[in-house]
C-alpha cells in the first residue's frame, strides 16, 4: 500500500500555471493555495524540466546501491545542493536524499543497501529432528507413539467441539 499523495495532480499543475503563465509571484499562488513556497518552487523546477509527468503523485520508488552512490558523489564532487541533486537525478524530495547522507556517514555503504520492510516474521517454527541411522529403543518408540495419539486425541476434541457447536446453532435459530 503506498503513500497518499498530500497534493492532487491537478492541483500542483494549477499552482504552476498560475506563476508561469498568469505572471504571479510563487509566494502569492503559495499563500493563495495554501501550500509551502518552497514545495512549489519545486513543483515549478521539475515541471520545466520534465514537463506534467514530474507532477504526477509517485509510488514509493526503490533507489538501488550504485545510484545512491552516484547521487552522493555527485553532491559532493560538483558541490550540489539536495535541491539541485533532486532536480538532476529526479529524485522527488529532499529527505530521501538527506536520509541516504546521514545513513552513510553513520553506517558507510552498507547502510545504504535496500533493507527487507514490512513486518518481521516472529513465529519461529521448530525443526523435525533427524532421523539416525541407528533404530530406535522400546522406550523412545512408544514416546513417539505416545506422542502421536495425544496430537490425535487432542485434534479429535477439536473435531467433537466444532460438530457440538454446529448443532447448537442449528437447534437455536
Amino acid at each position: 500500500m503506498g503513500r497518499k499523495a498530500k497534493y492532487s495532480y491537478e492541483f500542483k499543475l494549477r499552482c504552476v500555471k498560475q506563476v508561469l503563465n498568469h505572471h504571479q509571484t510563487v509566494e502569492a499562488v503559495s499563500e493563495l493555495n495554501g501550500c509551502h513556497h518552497t514545495t512549489l518552487h519545486d513543483w515549478i523546477r521539475f515541471y520545466e524540466k520534465y514537463g506534467k509527468k514530474a507532477l504526477l503523485p509517485r509510488k514509493n520508488k526503490v533507489y538501488s546501491l550504485p545510484f545512491k552512490i552516484k547521487v552522493l558523489e555527485a553532491i559532493e564532487e560538483d558541490s550540489l545542493s539536495f535541491s539541485q541533486a533532486c532536480l538532476k537525478f529526479n529524485i522527488p524530495t529532499k529527505s530521501v536524499i538527506m536520509n541516504w547522507q546521514k545513513t552513510y556517514k553513520k553506517s558507510g555503504i552498507k547502510g545504504l543497501n535496500n533493507k527487507s520492510r514490512g513486518k518481521p516474521k516472529s513465529m519461529q517454527f521448530k525443526r523435525a529432528k533427524k532421523k539416525s541411522s541407528k533404530p530406535l529403543t522400546r522406550e523412545e518408540e512408544l514416546l513417539l507413539e505416545n506422542e502421536s495419539l495425544r496430537a490425535e486425541l487432542d485434534l479429535l476434541k477439536k473435531l467433537q467441539a466444532l460438530i457440538q457447536e454446529e448443532q447448537s446453532k442449528k437447534r437455536k435459530p
